[in-house]
């Protein structure tokens, strides 16, 4: 880890659904400038974790804790850490009948920025973030994500993530369902949003969301705990040669 401060962070978070544990005690740490990427099998927690941290009321953390720029997010509604900072690109986005893109888009900015805010610059903000994600102006006026493609609503996903500029950008599985040219388009979006001050969790099963977007760090999650970090050849590793090897490695150090 870099020898730097932390922006954000958790430690021995603990994760419930529905009264089962998902999430058992994962802590990780995130710098300004750096890009973590966590990979794992279908049910090993890496959703749950992502949007337990968003504060989703399915999932309740039932110990550890959590904070963003020094403050305790487990003290926060799901709104209030948006304002703190933190943003989450969701896995499945939900279409909302009758709000349109840039409605939604004004009312989440000027909820960071404040009802007094000055708003002037909203129509050119949006207009070039459009531009940059080759998002057909006409999406401005069209319900959000109402009969849009998978790769549609990613893109206005990282959309939000620009036109919002978080401190730490959660990304649940943005590459799900893209095809090679939206893959593109998302990953050079999170590339202009990415800088050195601000982080970025990319939540993944595979690798080829870190060929476009490099990772600092790789984190392995299975059965609800990071198990393995390393760098971005653990996701190589990974891709060629599955969970198993990792699943047998940790069954062998904890003398399973």
């Amino acid at each position: 880890m870099k020898n730097r401060k932390a922006l954000f962070g958790f430690k021995d978070l603990k994760v419930e659904v529905e009264g089962k544990e998902v999430v058992k005690g994962v802590s990780l740490e995130i710098a300004p400038g750096e890009i973590h990427a966590i990979m794992g099998p279908n049910g090993s927690g890496k959703s749950s974790l992502s949007n337990a941290l968003m504060g989703h009321p399915g999932y309740e953390i039932t110990s550890g804790e959590a904070y963003l720029s020094g403050e305790n997010l487990l003290d926060m509604e799901a709104d209030e850490r948006s304002r703190a900072g933190l943003f989450l690109a969701f896995q499945y986005p939900l279409a909302i009948p009758g709000v349109t893109v840039a409605n939604f888009l004004r009312a989440a900015l000027k909820s960071h920025r404040g009802p007094d805010a000055d708003m002037t610059d909203f129509r050119r903000l949006l207009k070039a973030e459009m531009k940059s994600l080759s998002i057909d102006e006409s999406f401005a006026t069209r319900y959000l994500n109402d009969g849009f493609s998978g790769g549609e609503k990613k893109r206005v996903e990282i959309l939000q993530m620009s036109v919002l500029n978080p401190q730490v950008a959660l990304l649940d599985e943005t590459d799900s369902g893209l095809d090679i040219d939206a893959l593109k388009t998302v990953a050079d979006g999170i590339n202009r949003y990415h800088s050195e001050n601000n982080g970025i969790l990319l939540v993944t099963h595979y690798q080829r969301l870190l060929n476009y977007v490099k990772p600092d760090y790789v984190h392995v999650m299975i059965g609800g705990r990071l198990v393995k970090s390393g760098g971005p050849e653990l996701a190589l590793k990974l891709e060629e040669s599955g969970y198993d090897w990792v699943a047998e490695e940790v069954g062998q150090k904890a003398g399973v």
